[in-house]
C-alpha cells in the first residue's frame, strides 16, 4: 500500500500513514496515539484485546518513536484533530526514541544542541514551509523578468569585501577563502554579458559578532543587473521584488503565521519611501530626541536602525525604508561615487533591521582603481579588475539575506530563523 501523506487521508478507505508519535495515552482498555508527519497530525485508535500485536506494538511504544501504521479512516466528530481517526489494522514499529533530552521550554543554545528535535514541532515546521515559499516566489519573480541564476565559487584566492572577516583554509599549496560575498563574481557576470543574474548560496563571514541577526554563515540571494541608469533602478527592482514575494508569503502561510506566531505579513505597497541619512537623523531627533555622535553619522547606528521602525511607520505608513546618502566611509571600494565623493547607494531597513545594502557600481577601470588604492587593497584585488579592462556594462545590485528575512517574518532571532545556526561558538551540530 502507498503512503498517505496525513492531510490526504482517505476517510472510509485503508490508508497508511508513517510518522513520529506525538502522544500516547495506553489506557488498559483502549490506546490513544497522535502521529505527525509533516503535512499534520492525526488520532489512531486501538481498542485492546482484539489483535495482540497491536496491543504489543502499543506497549512499547515510546513518544517521539516513528511508526508505520496501516488501517481505515473513519470520521468520529469527538476527535478533536479534524473529525477523523484511523482504526489500524496494523502498527509497525520503524525506531524507538529513547528520553528526551530537551523540552520545547528549553533555552534556545540547549535546543540547538538537539536541533534536529527541535525542529519536529509543527511551529518550527512552519519555519521552513514559508522560507521555501520565499526564495521560490524571489525566484520565480526573476526568472520572469529574464535574470540567468548562476552559481559562483565559495573557494576564493581573496577577500571579497576587503582583508577583513574572512575565514582562512589551506588550498593545495597556498592560502585560500571561503567567500563572503558573490560580489566579484557577480560582476564577472556583467562584464561577461549575461545582463541579469542571480544566485543563491551560501556566505560566510568571520564576525565575533553575538546579536540576534548575525551569523557566521548563512544564505545569501543576490542580483545584478546591467544597463542602469542609477542606483534608484536597482532600488526599485528590490521593492518589486520584495513585493511579489511576500504577496506570495502571505497568500500561501499568512493566516498560519498570524495564528501562530502573531505576525502579520504586510504586502508593501510600492514606491518603498525613501530618506537620506541627515534627514533620518534629523527626523530621529525631532521627534524622539534620539542624538548621536556627529562622527557616528555617516553610518546608521544600531539604535538608529532600530528606530528606523518607528520612523518608517509614523512617517508613511510603511514597513520598509530605503536610506541613502551614506559617506564613503563605511561603503565598499566598488560602489560608484558621484561628482562629490560620495557613494551612489542605500541600504533597505525592514522592521528596523538592515536587510540590504545595494548600489551602482564602478565599471569605469580608472575611477575603480583609485578607489580601490584608496582601501589599500592593491594586489588582492587585481583579477577583479581585469574584468573592466575589456568593456563593462553600467551596472548595479544587492543581497538579500534569507535567513533574516525569515526572521523577521517570524519576529524570531537568527538563530531560530536558520535551519542549523552557525556563530562565533557554534560549529556543531
Amino acid at each position: 500500500m502507498k503512503r498517505s501523506m496525513i492531510s490526504n487521508v482517505k476517510i472510509g478507505e485503508m490508508n497508511r500513514i508513517q510518522g513520529f508519535v506525538e502522544n500516547l495515552r495506553n489506557k488498559r482498555t483502549m490506546a490513544f496515539l497522535v502521529i505527525r508527519d509533516a503535512s499534520g497530525s492525526m488520532q489512531v485508535t486501538v481498542e485492546k484485546g482484539k489483535n495482540e500485536a497491536l496491543d504489543a506494538a502499543v506497549d512499547q511504544l515510546t513518544v517521539e518513536s516513528v511508526v508505520t501504521v496501516e488501517g481505515q479512516a473513519v470520521a468520529n466528530e469527538y476527535v478533536k484533530l479534524g473529525g477523523v481517526e484511523i482504526l489500524p489494522e496494523s502498527i509497525r514499529i520503524e525506531s524507538l526514541a529513547e528520553p528526551l533530552p530537551i523540552t520545547k521550554d528549553a533555552a534556545i543554545d540547549s535546543r540547538l544542541d538537539y536541533r534536529w528535535i527541535d525542529l519536529r514541532s509543527p511551529k518550527n515546521l512552519l519555519i521552513f514551509k514559508t522560507q521555501t515559499a520565499l526564495v521560490a516566489a524571489l525566484r520565480e519573480y526573476l526568472l520572469s523578468q529574464d535574470y540567468l541564476e548562476i552559481h559562483t565559487p565559495k573557494l576564493i584566492g581573496a577577500a571579497s569585501e576587503s582583508g577583513a572577516d574572512v575565514f582562512e583554509l589551506k588550498y593545495f599549496d597556498r592560502k585560500a577563502y571561503l567567500s563572503q560575498s558573490p560580489q566579484f563574481y557577480k560582476q564577472m557576470a556583467m562584464a561577461a554579458g549575461f545582463d541579469r543574474i542571480f544566485e543563491v548560496g551560501p556566505v560566510f563571514r568571520a564576525e565575533k559578532s553575538y546579536t540576534n541577526k548575525h551569523a557566521t554563515e548563512f544564505t545569501g540571494f543576490d542580483v545584478e543587473l546591467s544597463y542602469i541608469d542609477s542606483f534608484r533602478d536597482v532600488m526599485d527592482e528590490e521593492a518589486r521584488l520584495l513585493q511579489y514575494a511576500l504577496q506570495k508569503v502571505s497568500d500561501k502561510y499568512g493566516e498560519e503565521i498570524k495564528r501562530l506566531y502573531d505576525k502579520p505579513v504586510v504586502v508593501p505597497t510600492l514606491p518603498f519611501p525613501v530618506m537620506k541619512l541627515q534627514d533620518v537623523y534629523a527626523e530621529l531627533e525631532k521627534r524622539y530626541g534620539y542624538t548621536c555622535e556627529e562622527s557616528e553619522k555617516n553610518d546608521l547606528t544600531t539604535e538608529a536602525e532600530h528606530l528606523c521602525a518607528k520612523l518608517s511607520m509614523d512617517m508613511f505608513g510603511h514597513e520598509f525604508l530605503f536610506v541613502t546618502d551614506y559617506g564613503p566611509e563605511k561603503r565598499a571600494f566598488y560602489h560608484m561615487r558621484d561628482e562629490n565623493g560620495n557613494p551612489l547607494g542605500y541600504d533597505l531597513i525592514w522592521r528596523g533591521t538592515e536587510i540590504t545594502t545595494g548600489a551602482q557600481r564602478e565599471h569605469r577601470y580608472e575611477p575603480l582603481r583609485r578607489q580601490a588604492d584608496e582601501k589599500g587593497l592593491g594586489e588582492d584585488v587585481k583579477f577583479y579588475m581585469d574584468f573592466f579592462r575589456y568593456g563593462c556594462p553600467p551596472h548595479g545590485g544587492f543581497g538579500l539575506g534569507v535567513d533574516r528575512l525569515t526572521m523577521l517574518i517570524f519576529g524570531l532571532s537568527i538563530k531560530e530563523a536558520e535551519f542549523i545556526f552557525r556563530g562565533p561558538n557554534r560549529v556543531t551540530p
